[in-house]
């Protein structure tokens, strides 16, 4: 009788010595480390995801990341020392500030004391040692969330109570510091109660001298009934780095959820947002722009799953795409068959600066119910000549008439962001990558 045997890649054995090395100073016992085993078997009999899996078939990360790096040390003082001097190019005014230096809380340059009334936070380390399952409840079908909750040492948890509107901002950085190439895994949890609002800014940025390392993050999120909640994402890693991250937000009835964000940074980057709209009434909005340029290779991929009748979505999409660059946006909208009266709808628009950039637009539309409003767009182009003419003949020189066109093509989606300040951080790392062009 013939035997088979599955034969483990020398890839899948780095990552299976990752959590061998570190499973016994990870956080949580009992539920939480079963939960970790059994997600660390699922990552294994899949491995990092390829392009012969659909929703990966543009970011195949066995060509493109090749392994998982050793998991980061806990930083040390010469290291927050570094996240300290980074801190300072990417601080913000009036805002609550909550760093994680290579995938570890800092408190000491966090802002924890006399926090607002109803807000609580913990870390992930301390909710996990509590036994919150919260941070375990996913269901995304998604490999590298499975790595995450296998080797996730630690995140912020942010629970707002019912009715308690936060004034300021919550900042949660994400600092690489810049020691040896290493793999962050980071998870957060922001929990709105009803009748709550919350602004939350995410930011992943690098230390002086960070060169190669990967952040894997995953954030679960939940507005309650009547809540509203403001989420911006910024992502300006070095370019030698890996991001990839994952979302799953719960939308409550008559609540408002709506992200925005911007990617100037990080070699390869992919987002994977799944909301799910579980109350009536809701409204959610997701806007995004990528800047890419180098052979920097970004994708965002958005699931939106309308189950309830009565609810609105919008999702924009802009990416401009310079050199060798390489922009993926998959979106998908599933109207479940209860989900009467939907409103959802959907539009992607690429600028491509040279012969070689890309862009690859897939929007999708899977509809059961049959009394809805849905539509889905998609279009690439070129900068008009005959603007670019029109500026030129006016003095501009030829790249400060390209990066006019290109404020104006990405405006739409930053505008989008409802606070001043936090619009002027987004349209700030654009003006960067606009100003590096030059």
């Amino acid at each position: 009788m013939m035997s088979i045997a599955v034969a483990k890649t020398e890839k899948a054995d780095v990552a299976g010595a990752n959590f061998a090395s570190i499973v016994a100073r990870q956080p949580g016992a009992g539920k939480v480390a079963d939960a970790r085993r059994e997600a660390f078997d699922e990552f294994q009999r899949i491995g990092l995801p390829h392009r012969r899996i659909e929703d990966w078939k543009y970011t195949d990360l066995r060509a493109l990341m090749r392994e998982v790096l050793p998991v980061a040390p806990t930083p040390d003082a010469a290291a927050l020392a570094r996240a300290e001097a980074a801190l300072k190019l990417h601080a913000i005014e009036g805002v609550r500030r909550l760093v994680l230096v290579d995938g570890a809380l800092a408190v000491a340059l966090s802002d924890l004391s006399a926090p607002e009334a109803g807000l609580s936070i913990r870390s992930l380390r301390e909710a996990l040692d509590a036994g919150d399952d919260r941070l375990l409840s996913l269901d995304t079908g998604n490999p590298m969330t499975a790595l995450n909750t296998a080797l996730m040492t630690d995140g912020v948890v942010i629970d707002v109570a019912d009715g308690a509107k936060l004034a300021k901002p919550l900042y949660i950085v994400h600092i690489a510091s810049g020691g040896a190439p290493s793999a962050m895994f980071t998870r957060s949890l922001v929990s709105l109660g009803k009748e709550s609002a919350a602004t939350v800014v995410e930011s992943f940025v690098a230390g002086e001298g960070a060169g190669v390392y990967q952040v894997h993050d995953t954030a679960v999120m939940t507005v309650g009934d009547r809540a509203r909640l403001d989420h911006v994402r910024l992502i300006e890693d070095s370019r030698d780095a890996f991001n990839i991250a994952s979302a799953e937000v719960r939308v409550g009835a008559h609540a408002h959820y709506s992200v925005a964000g911007v990617t100037t940074g990080a070699l390869v980057s992919r987002y994977q947002l799944v909301v799910n709209i579980a109350g009536e009434y809701a409204r959610v909005e997701t806007n995004g722009v990528n800047l890419l340029n180098g052979k920097q290779h970004a994708d965002t991929t958005l699931v939106m799953n309308h189950d309830v009748p009565h609810c609105v979505s919008r999702e924009g999409f802009r990416a401009v795409v310079d050199d060798r660059g390489h922009s993926v946006f998959q979106g998908r909208i599933n109207v479940r068959q209860p989900a009467q009266q939907t409103d959802a709808k959907m539009m992607t628009r690429a600028l491509l600066l040279s012969d070689e950039a890309e862009a690859d637009n897939k929007p999708e539309l899977e509809i059961f119910a049959d009394d809805v409003t849905c539509g889905h767009g998609a279009a690439i182009g070129a900068l008009d000549d005959q603007l670019l003419f029109y500026l030129r003949a006016r003095g501009l020189a030829e790249k400060e008439a390209e990066a006019l066109l290109i404020q104006a093509f990405v405006g739409e989606a930053i505008e989008a962001i409802a606070d001043d300040n936090l619009r002027e951080l987004a349209i700030a790392a654009a003006t960067r990558w606009l100003e590096a062009r030059r």
